[in-house]
């Protein structure tokens, strides 16, 4: 099959078969495809768009390109979230460790960040000596030990995932459903997984920023999740302000532990309100409790009587991880890093927050990437002191960037300041989670 017949139908509004998808496919693995014509097709199937059976076909063939992971020895049911990212979007470093101090084995495969949202492998390698880079035995034993593991993909899990998205983030075909879908779920059906619960972003910091886009990309996985045999459930969550008190690696870690050992602060209540949810939910999922309340009590307990942070702690020391930073949170915390506040613009109370601009400033600073192959620098963050409904006046700060020297706080401090919208009438707060999506319809 000709790469340019396959183009040719789709680019006319074709409907492609399932063995001309596997061609493709194949065609991207083999590299008998190049480039052009790989990104040819990408961009056809988002002009012409993809049926529901295409988006089946595609996912079928992503996921079935490389290696489907066996966890059938481990005699535990098999579970995991997956996030579409955000602005100091750090759940699962919480998640993870509740969900296994209940019984649920995690095999979570994680990213890197990529522009303003935050990846959970940057994360975790800002505790020092955390390996993310597991073979599958040393992925395979971790879990058995502690309940869960985190690592990054590898070459054999959906290996043609990793070249098509290059290529649609190179030709702007990233926003796409049905190839968000395939890409996704490609990864997380490799897992072996029983359950898998997901947290859809919508608002200012999101990927999809209006709630109409976040439903449908939100409805489309779970059906595929569930048409491949995983019980699959999904929250779209709030993004118009980042989630919890920092955004930025190592400043995320530090909130995630003292959740896990138990400390209380207003400012990350929404961290742990939103981790406790979906991990009461894919409990639920998991088939071991049988209503999401109960689960509910059941994961708070966790974080309470420090079962989950025995487990965070475990996984951190079969990782390689410097367990110093469990028993002392603050070594997390940079002390040589400039703090510099960023005032308010105003008086008033905060109406609105441009959590794209905060996730970009940090990202600005080397908190993220702008470029794939970029480093990052896992000690710069900042600190959002301030939550829409706020009142606030001009000689307050509204956040503390901790930066490496003061022209990087020159570079983004306006950037940030303006970030906080400032009106005269105080807003209510939006809800974290606006809705569940648990069986949706096929379109």
């Amino acid at each position: 099959m000709r790469p340019q017949e396959i183009i040719a139908k789709k680019r006319d509004g074709g409907e492609l078969s399932d063995a001309e998808i596997r061609a493709f496919i194949d065609g991207v693995c083999d590299k008998s495809w190049a480039d052009y014509q790989i990104s040819a097709l990408i961009m056809a199937m988002v002009i012409r768009g993809l049926s529901l059976a295409e988006q089946d076909a595609i996912t079928d063939a992503m996921l079935n390109s490389g290696e489907v992971l066996d966890f059938s020895s481990i005699n535990k049911p098999k579970g995991d979230k997956h996030s579409t990212g955000g602005v100091g979007d750090k759940t699962s470093l919480v998640i993870a460790p509740i969900v296994a101090a209940c019984g649920v084995a995690v095999p979570m495969i994680s990213g890197r960040g990529l522009g303003h949202t935050g990846g959970t492998l940057d994360k975790l390698e800002a505790i020092p000596g955390y390996n993310v880079k597991l073979t599958t035995e040393e992925f395979h034993n971790v879990i058995e030990k502690c309940g869960f593991a985190m690592t990054g993909q590898t070459a054999e899990i959906a290996p043609a995932d990793k070249k098509i998205y290059a290529l649609r983030d190179a030709t702007a075909t990233v926003p796409c459903i049905p190839l968000i879908v395939a890409s996704i779920m490609s990864k997380k059906l490799a897992e072996g997984l029983d359950a898998l619960i997901l947290d859809v972003k919508t608002g200012s910091g999101a990927f999809m920023q209006t709630l109409e886009d976040s439903t449908a990309l939100a409805e489309a996985l779970v059906l595929t999740g569930r048409k491949f045999g995983v019980r699959t459930e999904a929250v779209i969550s709030d993004m118009s302000q980042p989630l919890g008190r920092y955004v930025g690696n190592a400043v995320e870690v530090y909130e995630c532990i003292q959740i896990l050992k138990g400390e209380s602060d207003d400012s990350w209540a929404d961290t742990k309100e939103l981790s406790v949810e979906l991990s009461a939910r894919l409990l639920v999922l998991a088939g071991v409790s049988e209503s999401v309340e109960a689960a509910r009590q059941v994961a708070t307990s966790k974080l309470t009587d420090g079962t989950a942070f025995e487990k965070f702690r475990e996984n951190v020391e079969l990782q390689g991880g410097d367990l110093a930073v469990c028993d002392d949170p603050e070594l997390l915390i940079d002390r040589d890093l400039f703090r510099v506040e960023i005032k308010a613009t105003g008086d008033g109370f905060v109406t609105a927050i441009d959590t794209l601009a905060i996730g970009n400033a940090v990202c600005e600073i080397g908190g993220g990437r702008i470029r794939a192959d970029d480093k990052v620098d896992h000690a710069v963050g900042y600190e959002s002191l301030s939550r829409i409904g706020d009142k606030i006046s001009k000689a307050e700060p509204a956040g503390l960037l901790h930066c490496r020297s003061l022209e990087q706080a020159a570079f983004v401090e306006s950037q940030l300041a303006n970030a906080y919208v400032i009106g005269n009438t105080p807003q209510t707060r939006t809800p974290i989670i606006s809705q569940v999506i648990s069986s949706p319809k096929p379109k």
